[in-house]
């Protein structure tokens, strides 16, 4: 039996079907950790295909297993399910219902596929040694990331889970192509949350006060020195501001001033470090003025690390399916990926799918009310991750 050929031809075959989960799954948005009727759509794809599966990790999360013909070792092939607090600004049929939620990263895609891809491994099943575990997981978008309560729960055991795989769409790489990085590939992320406490007072008196706005503008630029002067430049890092808030006026000096912000590198160490030094300056620069600094640091996703060895192997079976023009050699990536927390527990490989088509209008950024994909890409996805879990199974 051909099972390259088969594989291409049954992902051809469903390939209706899949677009259908995914325009349903898109048109039925759920935010993390609160997608019950997304678990519910999975379990019952899931059971017409005669697939074995559990309920209820992280909440909402389905775990299925689909065993091999003899015993081996476990893999496991990841899909996030949760959608973005967004308000669509598309226009197309299946848009979404739910007012201010949006699939507007792909996950509907990413959990579509995983669910064609189930099904053309559950026919192929007699032709490789294992288990593939099928992780549909939620709250990929949300700190503490639903990745990191499934590991907690329990679904890297029973079967132990030896290499992990997951893919995400990319408007940014052309349709049919696919991109992929061996070693360190997407940054941690941190959350920042800052209120600087000052004295307000009247706009044309600034002797009298302590003036959170001036602190605060000297303060970001400031702490642009973490990454500047303190960072080893060959990491790297970005802290940004992207939220300030100080309910002053023309005339008023407010009595504090709220910001958020991130930052992200590609190294724990370092990434330890900077925490340190930001905390530091805050507080000391702050107090210098005679202010008070109120600092949270949320430690989000760590750095997310494809293992060299099971990438150069992975990369050797992608172009086997789509040919090697159609693979893309990746750069570093600043986004986060809760997908990380697998590649720190055992090796893992975290690769692109190409969905962006300029004449099919679906080349708008991730995390944007425009964002589209071209669902011819779903053609390739399903039979790829197949392609991928048997040759890593397979009987030789």
């Amino acid at each position: 039996m051909d099972i390259l050929r088969f594989i291409q031809n049954k992902s051809e075959e469903i390939f209706h079907k899949v677009v259908e989960y995914r325009r349903h799954l898109h048109q039925n948005p759920e935010l993390a950790f609160e997608e019950h009727q997304t678990s519910e759509f999975i379990q019952k794809k899931l059971a017409e295909l005669g697939i074995p599966f559990q309920k209820g990790l992280a909440k909402t999360g389905v775990v299925a297993l689909i065993e091999g013909k003899s015993p081996g070792k476990t893999i496991a092939l990841r899909a996030d399910m949760d959608a973005l607090p967004i308000c669509e600004a598309n226009t197309f049929d299946f848009k979404s219902k739910n007012k201010g939620k949006m699939h507007a990263c792909g996950h509907d895609a990413h959990t579509a596929s995983l669910l064609g891809t189930a099904e053309i491994l559950n026919e192929i099943k007699e032709h490789f040694h294992g288990t593939i575990k099928l992780i549909f997981q939620p709250s990929e978008e949300k700190i503490p990331g639903g990745a990191s309560v499934m590991i907690q729960e329990g679904v890297l055991q029973n079967p132990q889970v030896t290499q992990i795989f997951g893919q995400h769409v990319s408007p940014n790489i052309p349709t049919g192509k696919i991109g992929i990085r061996s070693g360190m590939y997407m940054a941690s992320a941190d959350e920042i949350y800052l209120t600087i406490h000052g004295k307000g007072g009247h706009g044309a008196q600034p002797h009298t006060t302590i003036d959170p706005m001036a602190i605060t503008a000297q303060l970001i630029t400031t702490l642009q020195q973490v990454v500047s002067r303190k960072a080893d430049p060959r990491i790297p890092s970005v802290l940004t501001f992207g939220k300030c808030i100080a309910n002053g006026s023309t005339n008023i000096i407010p009595e504090n001033v709220y910001l958020e912000g991130t930052f992200r590198t590609f190294n724990e160490k370092w990434r330890n470090e900077a925490h340190h030094w930001i905390s530091q300056i805050t507080h000391q620069l702050c107090q210098a003025f005679g202010a008070k600094a109120e600092l949270h640091i949320v430690s989000g996703y760590p750095v997310l690390y494809n293992d060299e060895a099971l990438t150069q192997a992975t990369k050797k079976f992608i172009i086997d399916y789509v040919g090697e023009n159609h693979v893309i050699d990746l750069d570093l990536w600043t986004a986060a990926e809760d997908f990380a927390y697998y590649t720190h527990q055992i090796p893992g490989c975290f690769y692109r799918l190409g969905t962006g088509n300029e004449s099919k209008n679906t080349c708008h950024g991730l995390h944007t009310p425009q964002f589209n994909i071209d669902e011819d890409a779903l053609k390739i996805s399903t039979g790829l991750m197949a392609w991928i879990a048997f040759n890593h199974l397979k009987i030789n």
